[in-house]
């Protein structure tokens, strides 16, 4: 079994390195992103990552819907995501993430 922890940080760091020199990002902008990269490596996802608004406001600890609203739209909105949004209550919905946006590599 190969050493996946080790993988998942090379992973990590490689998004979240451009994030750092990105002067338009706030705290709340980097929880929800952290969040959303922590959500991928509990699932083992790499792009392509189920999510709920719950667990992301959870792992971020963010309490409020309007802060978590306002900040998720503005991540969609400069590029560093697409969400698609499931309307199936078992289903959770999806965001996938621009690689071009979040890694230099």
């Amino acid at each position: 079994m190969r050493n996946s922890k080790k993988g998942d940080k090379y992973r990590i760091m490689q998004y979240l390195s451009p994030i750092t020199e990105e002067s338009t990002l706030n705290v709340w902008h980097l929880a929800i992103l952290t969040a959303i990269l922590y959500l991928g490596c509990q699932q083992g996802k790499r792009r392509k990552i189920r999510v709920s608004r719950k667990n992301i406001m959870a792992v971020s600890h963010i309490s409020t819907f309007p802060t978590y609203h306002k900040y998720f739209k503005e991540l969609q909105d400069l590029g560093y995501f697409r969400y698609i949004p499931s309307y199936h209550p078992g289903v959770r919905s999806e965001v996938v993430l621009n690689k071009k946006r979040l890694s230099k590599i």
